[in-house]
Formats: structure tokens, C-alpha cells, sequence
């Protein structure tokens, strides 16, 4: 026997994204490459660990969560994503949005399934459905709206399919899919029996009057769809890996044993933080939110405007593709790299969100970032 990676991680590598945000770093750039968003955390989430702190909150949680944030989820999924939540059976707490995901990915997809994507997608969603031994299937979305239509839909059907992603408001593409969209991947899930994993981490993250529709409210959804969120973006928390999965009880109950063998749980203090969050920040703060980053989008587009890269601009979450046709190089990462190289600004190469040689004149932005790094970074990309 010769010693070797395991064949699961044989098409593995590293994300584009972080391999532009150490090539930032090597080059001492302004970093709109990563969604780390640096952009402060609210004081009463900060007041709530360090209180757990204090009160011993400091050792292993059951595996899918205190009961406190269990509880806090579920009242806002019944307040804001109009779900009626059991806390106690249906909410498992996990190593962010991303550890929701795979726990998911782990406990219910088998090897050779396929699973739906709309693409340009999110490359951490096709790397976990590859570790899971599954296979990734793509939806092409058309701009400037990211579009599709159910014939689209339809042609990447298979037997061997067992699942849709969705992520709404997306990731990179900034689309946030109206109730005719979803109705559509309802109606595909239910003809052909299809679970539905979301990803709606940035459903706080809206603008131009959109509003957030979670798939599980569809008809036929509730019993198929895994509903996966967290706080990372909404408190600006990346680092503090807090997320959550809602789901009927017979996917919840090996969703969280999933989460059990790979985490244990999430960090029990920061548990207590966000519940603090999530109980005590009214809507005024995810008013003042939108209205922070609409901002924030309204200086990077006009911005990328001035410098000759046409944004498509996003209807959510908090990134921009650009057009980079303009810019030299071959491939999006040679054009991305040159950009850092001439402006100082980093951005990821929309390659990184394509299966097959797809986005090589995209660049995708992150926006959210303190305003002095933000206008600094548009003087840059301005010339």
C-alpha cells in the first residue's frame, strides 16, 4: 500500500478566496477579497458572553445547543421567517452556517447522490457535497438578474438526484430569489422527492425594498427542507462560528449526531452572547443594518462604475461581481492579481464560483468593512 490523501480529497484545494485574501496579506492590500466582515459587533452580544463567562458557561453544551439559543431561534423563526419551530427537537446549533451545512451533507446525502446547485455558486457548498462523496450538479443563472427558468431547472434532474441548494440572498452573485423562483424549486423538489438545503446567512442583508422568503414556507416544503442560517454576518461574528440548522425531527436527530462527532458543540459562551443578541436587538438594528449596507454597496458600485469594471449590482447579502474584461490577463485570477498588484485591492476571481471555465471576466467584492476601509478601497479602485 502506498501512503496517500484519501480519494475524497483528491478534487479538494484551497478556496480562491483565501488564497486572494494570503495574497493580500503578502502584498499589504486592502482586503475586499474575504467576507470577513470587520465591521463591529453589538454591544449587548459582547456583554452576553463575557456574563456566560462569568456565570461558568465555559463547558460542553448538549451537542445541539443551550437551550436559551435553541429557544431565541425559534421564536425568530417564527417572528421573521413565519416558522413554527419545535427548540427542542428541531434546532441544532453548530460550528457556523458552514458546520450546518456539512453536518447536513454528512447525515443525509449517500455517495454518487447528486445534488443542485445555481451557479455562479458558492465554492465551500461544492467542496462539502464532494467530501460527502456526492455529486454536484449545476443550474446556470443568467445576468444582470441571475435568472432560470424550470426548464433549466428540470434538464439537471436525475434519478440519481437527491437534493437543491439554494442560497438566498446569494453568495457571490447577490440574488435574492422572489416567491415565483422558489415556487419553481418547490414544485422540482416535491414532483421528484429532492430534499432542499438553504443557505440564508444573509437574510438580514437586503435592499432596494426585497424581502427574505425562507423555501420551508412554500407548500409541500416544510418536511424536505433543511433551513440553515446563523449569525456570523448579522453581528459580525465570522470568527465566532455560531450557526444553526432547523428541520423536521427525522433529519434533525442524525443532523445533530453529525454535529456531535465533528464539533462536540459550539463554544458555550458565545452560545449565550448571540442568544443575548437575538432576544435584546429590536428591529431598529436590523433597520439601521440594511440601511448601513446599502450604503456601503452604493460606494463600491459607483465606485466600480468610475474604474471601469460594471458592477451587476446585488439585490443582497454584501458582495459585488464586476465585470473585469478590461483588466489584463487571461484568466480571472490573472486579472484579480493584477488588480491588487496596480490598485492594492483584492477581490476573488469569479472562476472561483464556476464549474467548467465559467466567470473569467467576474471579480467578486466584499463590502463589509469598516467605512474608513471601505472609502479608502474605492479611492484605490478610482485611480
Amino acid at each position: 500500500m502506498t501512503l496517500a490523501i484519501s480519494r475524497r480529497m483528491d478534487s479538494i484545494c484551497q478556496s480562491e478566496i483565501r488564497g486572494m485574501t494570503l495574497e493580500c496579506t503578502r502584498l499589504k492590500g486592502l482586503n475586499l477579497a474575504q467576507g470577513v466582515c470587520n465591521t463591529g459587533v453589538p454591544p449587548v452580544v459582547v456583554e452576553g458572553v463575557r456574563k456566560a463567562m462569568e456565570d461558568g458557561f465555559n463547558t460542553y453544551t448538549r451537542y445541539d445547543g443551550l437551550p436559551v439559543l435553541r429557544e431565541a431561534i425559534a421564536d425568530k423563526m417564527q417572528r421573521d421567517n413565519r416558522m413554527s419551530v419545535d427548540p427542542e427537537q428541531e434546532v441544532i446549533v453548530s460550528a457556523g452556517s458552514t458546520g450546518a451545512f456539512y453536518c447536513t451533507c454528512m447525515a443525509l446525502l449517500d455517495p454518487g447522490d447528486e445534488v443542485i446547485l445555481f451557479e455562479p455558486y458558492y465554492g465551500y457548498h461544492v467542496n462539502i457535497i464532494r467530501t460527502a462523496g456526492s455529486v454536484p450538479r449545476y443550474v446556470p443563472m443568467q445576468p444582470p438578474g441571475w435568472t432560470f427558468t424550470a426548464a433549466d431547472l428540470e434538464k439537471a434532474v436525475t434519478p440519481r438526484t437527491k437534493a437543491i441548494v439554494v442560497c438566498t440572498p446569494g453568495n457571490p452573485s447577490g440574488k435574492v430569489y422572489s416567491e415565483p423562483e422558489l415556487r419553481i424549486i418547490a414544485e422540482c423538489a416535491v414532483q421528484h422527492d429532492l430534499f432542499v438545503f438553504t443557505d440564508e446567512i444573509y437574510e438580514y442583508f437586503l435592499y432596494d425594498g426585497r424581502r427574505h422568503i425562507s423555501p420551508a414556507t412554500l407548500p409541500g416544503m416544510a418536511e424536505r427542507t433543511i433551513t440553515i442560517s446563523g449569525y456570523s454576518k448579522t453581528f459580525s461574528i465570522t470568527g465566532w462560528r455560531i450557526g444553526y440548522a432547523v428541520c423536521a425531527l427525522k433529519w434533525a436527530r442524525m443532523i445533530g449526531y453529525a454535529n456531535d462527532l465533528v464539533y462536540v458543540c459550539a463554544p458555550a459562551p458565545l452560545q449565550m452572547g448571540v442568544a443575548a443578541g437575538i432576544r435584546e436587538l429590536d428591529a431598529a438594528f436590523y433597520h439601521d443594518l440594511q440601511a448601513e449596507f446599502d450604503r456601503k454597496r452604493d460606494w463600491l458600485c459607483n465606485a466600480l462604475i468610475s474604474a471601469g469594471l460594471p458592477p451587476h449590482v446585488p439585490q443582497g447579502a454584501y458582495y459585488v461581481l464586476a465585470d473585469a474584461s478590461r483588466l489584463r490577463g487571461r484568466t480571472s485570477r490573472e486579472k484579480a492579481v493584477n488588480l491588487l498588484k496596480e490598485t492594492g485591492v483584492a477581490g476573488v476571481p469569479g472562476s472561483a464560483f464556476y464549474h467548467d471555465g465559467g466567470g473569467e471576466n467576474l471579480i467578486r467584492f466584499c463590502y463589509a468593512k469598516p467605512d474608513e476601509e471601505l472609502i479608502e478601497a474605492c479611492r484605490r479602485l478610482r485611480g
